[in-house]
Parts: structure tokens; C-alpha cells; sequence
């Protein structure tokens, strides 16, 4: 069986690295920030890094909500398709600066997009 994403991109130190980096971008843009207004950020990261580690094929301990139910709420302030691009520029963007090789970052990239009908409420 050939090595998940999540190893061969160096698993829990890799994915936890990409998400306060990733976490830093997505907030000091103006174009999404206000999404994160009222979230607590320390339940949001780990959220996240649990996600990722699943979708990623790591270990699965993610229990939150499925993409659709998670962003309702956001959906209702406006998230859109423009939203979910600045939300991938900033990933493909953390895992760059992480040295991560362009083809680990386009087989994240296909997962993460994978979501964007779910995430949008489409």
C-alpha cells in the first residue's frame, strides 16, 4: 500500500505547521477575516488539524461536523466562491513557504477542493 499524503508530507508536526501558518494568512486577510469574527481560534485549530490529518489519510480523530453543517452560518454571511479561492491561495501558499513538493501541494490542493460544493452549500 502506497504512503498516505498525510506521511509523505511529514505527518503531525507537517500538519500542525501548516495549519497555525495557514491560520496567520487566512486572518490577515481582509478579503475573509471576518468569518473568523467570534470563533475561538484554538478550538478552530485543532479542528482543522484534526481534518486535515483525516482527509490527508492520517489517523482519523476528527468529530466535528460534516463540511456542509460546519459553514451554514458562514454561507448566510455571504461565503462564496470567491471566499473558498482566497482560502485555497492561502493553503497552497502556506505549503510553499513550508517547502512542501509542488506535487504533495497539488494532491492537497484536489482534496481541499473537493469540498467547495459542501463548504458552499451547493
Amino acid at each position: 500500500m502506497s504512503e498516505s499524503l498525510f506521511d509523505r508530507i511529514g505527518g503531525e508536526a507537517a500538519v500542525d505547521a501548516s495549519v497555525e501558518l495557514f491560520y496567520r494568512k487566512v486572518l490577515a486577510d481582509h478579503r475573509i477575516n471576518r468569518f473568523f469574527n467570534n470563533v475561538d481560534m484554538e478550538k478552530q485549530i485543532a479542528k482543522q488539524k484534526a481534518f486535515f490529518t483525516m482527509a490527508f489519510g492520517g489517523p482519523n480523530t476528527y468529530t466535528g461536523q460534516d463540511m456542509r453543517d460546519a459553514h451554514v452560518r458562514l454561507v448566510k454571511m455571504g461565503l462564496d466562491d470567491s471566499h473558498f479561492d482566497a482560502v485555497m491561495e492561502h493553503l497552497g501558499a502556506t505549503l510553499v513557504e513550508l517547502k512542501v513538493p509542488a506535487d504533495l501541494i497539488a494532491e492537497a490542493a484536489a482534496i481541499a477542493e473537493s469540498t467547495r460544493a459542501d463548504v458552499l452549500g451547493k
